[in-house]
């Protein structure tokens, strides 16, 4: 879709691949957007940006989103559900506000938003991009909810977009690590990694295209060809990441 003269909304957009993002639509010609994120958005932007401050990981702060952005521009020709966060951990006991919270965030709200942008933009042309993860396709030890929470959205995605019978759009992007405050932790981040910047610049070009799924790394796109034909590539891969996780964990023992 044509990203000139949007009414765009962007979620996470305080750091990292939301704010990269962000900036990359300020590119464009006459786009009003609302950018949220949970924490404060930082006020050197131009006036077509409107700040709002929010929880994405509840009904009420979608609602109170949705609200505040319709209320400033009109309608939404394109939302970008980009907020999300990582657990890096050993699973020690059973703990369902654990799990409840990393899904309200990462699962459940860009599910519900897309929802809400289709019943907003019945007979018209729109567009969700839901930052995913290439851990959605292959998982990692210590990422287990993580990756949990986005193969889920890439299994939801799939089928939904069959099942609509509209003008919309439903996007995937799938970046791999990438350098940013998400992976500032005493974990080992997995290999490869990109820059927000990188991410942000295939997700315009996504966007542009209608793509389905969006790969901003080469080497992703490398990994699935090359674990087709060679299916010990990945194997091999996870037990490197595997050996990673037990170094981290017999650090973190030590430590403590």
């Amino acid at each position: 879709m044509n990203i000139n003269n949007k009414k765009i909304v962007i979620t996470g957009a305080a750091s990292g691949i939301g704010k990269s993002i962000l900036e990359h639509l300020l590119q464009h010609s006459n786009v009003e957007i609302v950018a949220t994120d949970l924490n404060a958005i930082p006020s050197e932007l131009p006036d077509n940006v409107h700040l709002h401050q929010g929880d994405m990981a509840s009904p009420t702060g979608i609602e109170n989103l949705f609200d505040f952005a319709l209320e400033k521009m009109g309608h939404i020709d394109l939302f970008i559900a980009n907020a999300g966060f990582a657990y890096y951990e050993k699973t020690q006991q059973e703990d369902w506000a654990h799990i409840n919270n990393i899904y309200q965030c990462n699962t459940f709200s860009p599910i519900y938003c897309s929802h809400k942008m289709a019943r907003l933009n019945m007979g018209r042309e729109y567009g969700v991009l839901i930052t995913a993860s290439f851990m959605g396709i292959y998982s990692l030890p210590g990422y287990s909810l993580y990756s949990s929470t986005k193969a889920a959205l890439i299994s939801w995605s799939d089928a939904y977009r069959r099942e609509k019978n509209d003008q919309g759009h439903i996007m995937l992007l799938c970046p791999v690590a990438t350098k940013t405050q998400f992976f500032n932790t005493n974990a080992p981040v997995p290999w490869p990694t990109q820059t927000s910047q990188q991410v942000a610049l295939a997700a315009i070009k996504g966007i542009q295209k209608n793509h389905y799924k969006i790969f901003p790394s080469k080497l992703s796109i490398l990994t699935l060809a090359l674990n087709w034909v060679f299916p010990l590539v990945m194997p091999i891969y996870k037990a490197i990441e595997t050996h990673k996780f037990k170094q981290w964990l017999s650090k973190r023992s030590v430590e403590t």
